[in-house]
């Protein structure tokens, strides 16, 4: 056994417990199963198999059966401390709720954050917006429940 082969990396893992869900790179025998996107503790469940590979739902069975939801990202425009003003910075009307109103990205690059950059408009002025030749862009959309 002085050179490593495929077949001896095989022999080794199948024989040590331990070493059964290493990665070691092409050699590894069995791939580790991405761990579930909600609690983030178990494995995740396999939803199918399809010419020898194998798909993984998005969480693990316990996560599924419990019904728990996975959390909707938060927005880059709010990680970096921008947030909503309480009125449309473009007709000055006053939301009663803060899903009337969006933010957008005045150059219309959602990556820059910046806080001149964003605007707070509210649904009749972003309906406005993108009929006219203006290139603001809705920032980060956030699922509406």
């Amino acid at each position: 056994m002085d050179s490593f082969s495929s077949s001896n990396i095989y022999w080794l893992l199948s024989k040590t417990p331990c070493l059964g869900n290493l990665h070691i790179g092409l050699y590894a025998k069995y791939r580790m199963r991405p761990f579930c996107k909600v609690c983030g503790v178990l494995p995740r469940a396999v939803a199918y198999h399809k010419y020898e590979r194998v798909y993984y739902r998005s969480m693990c069975t316990a996560c599924q059966r419990r019904g728990r939801r996975q959390k909707a990202p938060v927005p880059r425009w709010q990680l970096d401390g921008y947030k909503k003003k309480p009125a449309c910075d473009k007709c000055g009307f006053k939301a009663r709720y803060p899903s009337q109103l969006f933010v957008f990205h005045i150059d219309g690059d959602l990556n820059n954050t910046n806080q001149r950059n964003l605007r707070t408009v509210c649904l009749n002025c972003s309906v406005e917006v993108k009929r006219s030749n203006v290139t603001w862009q809705r920032g980060d959309l956030e699922p509406d429940f």
